[in-house]
């Protein structure tokens, strides 16, 4: 069932809706009618307040528990509420003054990275994660050499003289002229370049057919790249804290969804490439339970933000990772400032 606009709800259905919601998020416990009916200003009786439980609830925005009178908001229900309802809180002095400070401890950039992830794990009551931007040294040449007739050895050299290397399959009965060609044709293009930047103009080059290369040669080329784009990817730095965080007492109420959430945090991987995904956002992004299939059996919720050099490109993510019931109007513009002063900070 799509999501109904929060202007399709009647004014008493979306305060009512919204109490509930607030409710749950504060406590982690099912809101009932007579909670709701004791709220200031709603002055409805505890009857008419089920009536519209009821309703929202058929919507698909609200589940009662089995264990509980009250109603809890489902995952469609907190994104509603996160994209049309939410009233974001700024972070109070004390909590910018706490994440200023230790990001201003002296020591490498790696501490400072470390340090953001723990500050935000303390605020918010949640795991804090930071990926660490990828170094993209700028490259001097790449040499494919050749080891045996089925593979090459691809040497990739730094400007700083820094030297790196994989072993590339290579088709049956190429010639040693291809190997040449395309060593040339790379080293050329990569000189002065970082490596996602020569290879997003050799691709388009090759694929607009503006080169020179013949069959075998831009074959390799498009082997060699993807030799080391694949590698990149498979090594994402990320720096995970305060997972002890996520064992409070309601939280062991639910051991399974808990221990579920814990494994999840031991695949860094795949969190990485969650995280990568808010790499290009304007702003903060929030994935809530099963729209991210990674936490979709834990239940769990990600609040990340790119962070920025001074020149304004994305080098980094920041975020929190946490059960549904985070106060996202809280941590939202948390992590937000985080973000950003961690960009201050990278220069």
């Amino acid at each position: 069932m799509p999501n109904p606009p929060v202007t399709e709800l009647t004014t008493r259905a979306r305060e009512i809706f919204r109490l509930v919601v607030e409710g749950y998020l504060d406590t982690g416990q099912p809101v009932g009618s007579k909670r709701l009916a004791g709220e200031a200003g709603l002055n409805l009786s505890p009857a008419s307040i089920r009536s519209v439980l009821s309703d929202l609830e058929s919507l698909g925005l609200l589940a009662a528990p089995h264990t509980s009178a009250g109603r809890m908001p489902t995952e469609t229900g907190l994104r509603l509420f996160v994209d049309g309802m939410m009233q974001v809180a700024e972070p109070t002095a004390q909590e910018r003054a706490a994440i200023e400070r230790r990001l201003k401890q002296p020591g490498p950039i790696e501490q400072a990275l470390e340090a953001t992830s723990a500050v935000l794990s303390e605020i918010s009551a949640a795991a804090g994660v930071v990926m660490v931007p990828r170094r993209e040294p700028r490259l001097s040449q790449m040499t494919l050499v050749p080891l045996s007739p089925g593979n090459a050895l691809a040497v990739l050299v730094g400007e700083d003289g820094h030297l790196e290397n994989r072993v590339l399959a290579l088709p049956v009965g190429i010639p040693s002229s291809a190997l040449e060609q395309a060593s040339n044709y790379i080293s050329a293009r990569l000189a002065g370049r970082t490596l996602a930047d020569a290879v997003k103009a050799m691709l388009r080059e090759i694929s607009t057919g503006k080169t020179a290369l013949d069959e075998a040669s831009r074959d390799l080329v498009e082997r060699g790249l993807a030799v080391w784009s694949e590698d990149a990817a498979r090594r994402p730095v990320l720096i995970v804290r305060g997972q002890a965080k996520l064992l409070d007492e309601e939280a062991l109420g639910d051991i399974e969804r808990v221990r579920q959430l814990l494994d999840d945090l031991e695949n860094k991987q795949s969190i990485a490439q969650l995280l990568e995904s808010a790499r290009e956002a304007d702003s903060t992004r929030i994935f809530i339970g099963s729209e991210n299939r990674l936490f979709a059996l834990s239940g769990s919720s990600v609040i990340a933000s790119p962070y920025r050099d001074r020149e304004g490109r994305v080098v980094g993510v920041v975020g929190v990772i946490g059960p549904t019931r985070l106060n996202y109007a809280r941590v939202v513009p948390m992590v937000d400032f985080t973000a950003q002063s961690l960009g201050k900070l990278i220069g």
